[in-house]
This record gives C-alpha cells, sequence and structure tokens, in this order.
C-alpha cells in the first residue's frame, strides 16, 4: 500500500511538483518556492523514507513516480511542471516516461540518470551504515564530499543546513531509499519529449558536468547549465542562481 505523503501547497497558477532527493526533504526547496510561488502553485511532497513521511516497506524510484502522478490527479491536476533534485530527477524522468501527458517540462537538478556501477554498491554500504550507525557519520561525510569548497569555507550555515537535514532523517527510511536509489536503472530519454532543462555544479562530484553533459544530449532539445563554485547542494549553494534559472525557464514555456 502507498504510504499518504506529508505535501506543502504554496501559491497559485500553474501546478509545478518540486522532488527532493536522498537525504533531502521538501525543505530542500525552500529558497525556490518563495520566489516560484509568487507564480506558480508549488506541491512539495516528502517522499517515502525520508522527513516527515515513513517508509513502511522497501519501495523503487519507478514505483515513486507513480505515487506522485497519483498525488497529483488526486489534487485534480492535469498537468505540471517538474522540478527534481538528485535522486528526485530520477523520480522526475519515470514520471515524464510513465505518465508523460502529466508533465509539462522538466527541471532537473544535480541530475542523475542512474548511478554508476560503482556508487550502487557504495549505496548499499551507506544503506547498512545507517542502520547500523544512525546518521551522524554519513551527515559528516555527506557535508565533506557533497557541498564546495567555496560553501565549506565561506558558507558554514549552508553546511550545517545540509547535516542538519541529515541528521533528522530517520535511519531505516534514508536504508530503504538508499537501496531504492542502488537498483534503479535510467528512465529512456528518448521517450522524454517535454521541455527540459538540467542544471548542476562544477564542483558536483554526484552529478559531474560532463556526466550531466551526456544526460543532456540524450534528451531531444534539452538545456545544460553549470553554476560556478557549487556542489551538489545545488538548491542551498546557490540558490539565487536556481532560480533565475527556473524562473526564466518557465515562464517562457
Amino acid at each position: 500500500m502507498a504510504v499518504q505523503m506529508i505535501t506543502e501547497v504554496h501559491g497559485a497558477g500553474e501546478p509545478v511538483l518540486l522532488v527532493h532527493g536522498l537525504g533531502g526533504t521538501s525543505n530542500v526547496f525552500s529558497a525556490q518556492v518563495g520566489v516560484l510561488s509568487r507564480y506558480f502553485e508549488c506541491i512539495r511532497p516528502d517522499l517515502p523514507g525520508s522527513g516527515r513521511t515513513p517508509a513502511t516497506a522497501p519501495f523503487t524510484l519507478p514505483d515513486l513516480a507513480d505515487q506522485l502522478a497519483d498525488l497529483l490527479r488526486g489534487r485534480g491536476v492535469q498537468s505540471a511542471h517538474m522540478i527534481g533534485h538528485s535522486l528526485g530527477t530520477v523520480v522526475c524522468q519515470y514520471l515524464a516516461v510513465q505518465h508523460p501527458s502529466l508533465v509539462r517540462s522538466l527541471s532537473l537538478i544535480g541530475p542523475l540518470a542512474a548511478p554508476p556501477e560503482p556508487a550502487r554498491a557504495a549505496l548499499k554500504d551507506r544503506a547498512a551504515k545507517a542502520r547500523a550507525e544512525g546518521m551522524a557519520g554519513i551527515a559528516d561525510a555527506i557535508v565533506q564530499g557533497g557541498t564546495s569548497a567555496d560553501t565549506k569555507a565561506h558558507r558554514p550555515e549552508v553546511a550545517a543546513l545540509v547535516r542538519e537535514i541529515l541528521m533528522r532523517q530517520d535511519a531505516e527510511g534514508y536504508a530503504l531509499t538508499c537501496e531504492a536509489l542502488s537498483d534503479v536503472q535510467s528512465a529512456d530519454p528518448n521517450q522524454i519529449k517535454c521541455p527540459t532543462l538540467l542544471i548542476t555544479g562544477d564542483e558536483d562530484g554526484t552529478a559531474p558536468p560532463m556526466r550531466v553533459k551526456a544526460l543532456t544530449a540524450s534528451i531531444a532539445g534539452a538545456h545544460m547549465e553549470i553554476l560556478d563554485r557549487c556542489g551538489h547542494w545545488t538548491t542551498f549553494e546557490r540558490a539565487a542562481e536556481v532560480n533565475r534559472l527556473l524562473l526564466n525557464f518557465l515562464v517562457s514555456l
């Protein structure tokens, strides 16, 4: 049985669904909602296993795409713009493939197609670590590896926020999400027909520019932007730049 996702809604206008990544919550998009909700209805759920939504059993990322489609249709939404971060970009790609009529556009931030093979084993190891030791060590490692040198040196509040979000995750829910990401295969990019924007950071080790360039090339008509001095926590590290890119993209459609 699908878990009811805790969801916040802000603003009015064309609907925009915001889908966070592994270790994140709907609050990953707080800075974006502040701007986008002036023009759009922003719908931001906590995915199962993250934030305030529990996970009661293993799940897959295509399953999450189906659950999000049900969430939108339950609200009477016929089509929406999709904004994803990290793991959320994989879910958004599956939404575009499995429910194409529901997807008005894709904005993929720190985007992945699927984890590379070495990362799959690392994700399973991380799931085991979360269950055995809790979130503290994982949070410290992700802050160190997932944020840019500039963020760590000059924006300690961002590093602290990333750590706090991770520390507050339920360890079992986080482990289940790691396992779901470790098992996922790429959605078929040839089936993505909607306008697509991809954004990554020049220091993003999870979604490095060359890998994002390859993903961009596989989606017809897609456009890519690279942000300077930015790691993987893009929406926090370069909030103003992300907001500008998203707003310009969405109002142009």
